[in-house]
C-alpha cells in the first residue's frame, strides 16, 4: 500500500515522520513551556492519520501507541507529573519514561542505561540456559560458541552504534556479559585465570568499545564508497 499520504498528513501539521515496515513514528520539537500546544498538534495529526487508515481499511492500534517526552533530567524533574497526555478519542495515551525503538530502549532523558540493562539481563538469562545445555548435552566448544554468537553476542552487536560516546559506567555492564560468555564457551569458572588470552587470542573476540568502533567504521566506509 502507498503510504506517501502519511508523509503529506504529517507535513500539513508540521510534524516529522519516520516510517518503517511495521512502525510509524511522529515527532516534533518544542520548548518545554509549549508542551500543551505540541500535544494538541500531535493529537490533530494522529486523528487525521486515523481517518486515513480507516479510509484504507486499516486501524490505528492504540495498544501499541506510545508517547515519549524527551528532555534533560533537570527539565524532567521540574515537569514531573505535569507532562500532558494525548487524548485520542476515548483513549488517553500517557507519557512513558521509556519506549522501545527498533529493539533499542530509549529513555526520556536519552540515556541508554535501561537499554544496556535489558541487553545484559537477557544475555545472562541465555548464558545460564547455555551453560546447563552444555553440561547436559555434552556440547563441544565450537558448538557452544555458535550458540553464544546466536543468543548473546548478536544482542550486544545489534544497533551497538548508539552506544558511541556513552559514559563508562553505562558500558561497563556489557564487558561482563562477554566475560561470562567466554567462560561458558571454554568451560572455565569465574575466578580461573587467563580470561584476556581466552577472549583475544583463542576466541578472537573484540571488546565492547572496539565492537562499537568497528560498526561505526563500517558505516563510514559504506557512506564514502
Amino acid at each position: 500500500m502507498n503510504t506517501v499520504d502519511l508523509a503529506d498528513i504529517a507535513e500539513k501539521h508540521g510534524v516529522c515522520l519516520h516510517a518503517f515496515a511495521d512502525d510509524t513514528q511522529l515527532y516534533l520539537h518544542c520548548h518545554y513551556t509549549d508542551t500543551t500546544s505540541a500535544a494538541a498538534q500531535l493529537e490533530q495529526c494522529i486523528a487525521d492519520v486515523s481517518h486515513w487508515m480507516s479510509a484504507n481499511r486499516l486501524k490505528l492500534n492504540m495498544d501499541k501507541t506510545e508517547l515519549l517526552w524527551v528532555r534533560s533530567r533537570h527539565c524532567l524533574s521540574q515537569l514531573a507529573g505535569c507532562l500532558p497526555v494525548l487524548q485520542l478519542g476515548p483513549d488517553s495515551i500517557p507519557a512513558r519514561d521509556h519506549v522501545r525503538l527498533l529493539g533499542v530502549t530509549i529513555s526520556s532523558d536519552l540515556s541508554l542505561d535501561r537499554h544496556v540493562s535489558t541487553v545484559s539481563s537477557s544475555s545472562f538469562y541465555w548464558l545460564r540456559q547455555l551453560r546447563c545445555s552444555r553440561s547436559r548435552c555434552s556440547l563441544d566448544a565450537a558448538s557452544t560458541a555458535t550458540l553464544v554468537h546466536a543468543f548473546v553476542s548478536s544482542r550486544i552487536d545489534y544497533c551497538n552504534a548508539v552506544l558511541a560516546g556513552s559514559p563508562k559506567v553505562t558500558m561497563d555492564r556489557l564487558p561482563r556479559v562477554l566475560n561470562a560468555a567466554a567462560r561458558v564457551v571454554s568451560g572455565t569458572q569465574k575466578y580461573d585465570r587467563g580470561l584476556l588470552r581466552l577472549l583475544h587470542t583463542e576466541l578472537h573476540w573484540l571488546d565492547v568499545l572496539e565492537r562499537v568502533k568497528y560498526k561505526l567504521s563500517i558505516r563510514l566506509w559504506c557512506t564514502t564508497v
